[in-house]
């Protein structure tokens, strides 16, 4: 999901430039010369905060999010609920093969995410995610299913230009240990207002422990509106990737 749009500068409303006009000491001048520039990183930072991160996990408060990430080696989709601004639960499952195709594993969770931190910047945002999972896993290498933890942490930063994140989460059970990693950097294409489709480039490298013996690395096209995006890309073994979410 994703803040990348580029709003206008909004210039004073009538009621102040009759203030202006009115008033005669600089002060008062100098205070309706200023209004333009706050205007504009407000306007910037309501958007960043409504619209949400390029990839947060979760949407504005009583919303729903729903998520596709889909391709040869790792297939997951998941739903949850904002019921704060900062708070989701939801529930999801997830499909992993190793790289060589001999080992699988099927995992249904539930999940709650917490916006932990949040930094308006002027022309950005940054921001701290926290996750926590539990669920059971089942294998081709072992009978039966096994209770798995699953908590996570992403930090990311972006304008409406630029975007920059890291996400490690552990997926751990009796004799489990998947610990996933990734890295992402996105480049806007181009400007584009609120309710626009705007094209971006996204390249994201990650790794799962125990089965995936090297990085994955995928470029991808990324359209994306306030409501929703699409990722289509080929990874670095030639598969096919493809995302999408959608926000109601």
């Amino acid at each position: 999901m994703m803040l990348s749009r580029h709003l206008p500068l909004h210039a004073c409303s009538q009621r102040t430039a009759f203030i202006h006009a009115t008033q005669q000491n600089a002060g008062g001048a100098a205070a309706c010369n200023r209004r333009p520039a706050r205007s504009f990183i407000t306007a910037v930072l309501v958007f960043l905060a409504s619209t949400g991160a390029l990839a947060a996990p979760m949407g504005f408060k009583d919303s729903t999010m729903v998520m596709a990430d889909l391709s040869s080696t790792w297939r997951e989709v998941w739903v949850n609920r904002a019921f704060t601004a900062r708070d989701a639960i939801g529930a999801g499952g997830l499909y992993m093969r190793s790289d060589d195709g001999k080992l699988d594993r099927t995992l249904a969770e539930v999940t709650y995410t917490r916006l932990a931190q949040r930094w308006n910047l002027p022309h950005a945002q940054a921001n701290v995610w926290l996750f926590a999972g539990i669920g059971a896993v089942s294998g081709n290498d072992f009978d039966g299913q096994r209770t798995m933890l699953a908590p996570g942490l992403q930090v990311d930063y972006e304008t409406t230009r630029v975007y920059l994140a890291a996400n490690a989460r552990l997926y751990r059970a009796q004799g489990l240990n998947h610990d996933f990693a990734s890295a992402r950097a996105g480049w806007a294409l181009e400007d584009a207002d609120y309710e626009s489709t705007q094209a971006w480039i996204v390249v994201e490298a990650r790794r799962m422990r125990e089965l995936s013996e090297s990085i994955e690395v995928t470029p991808m096209l990324r359209l994306i509106h306030r409501r929703y995006f699409l990722e289509l890309g080929v990874n670095d073994r030639a598969e096919a990737r493809a995302n999408l979410m959608f926000v109601f």
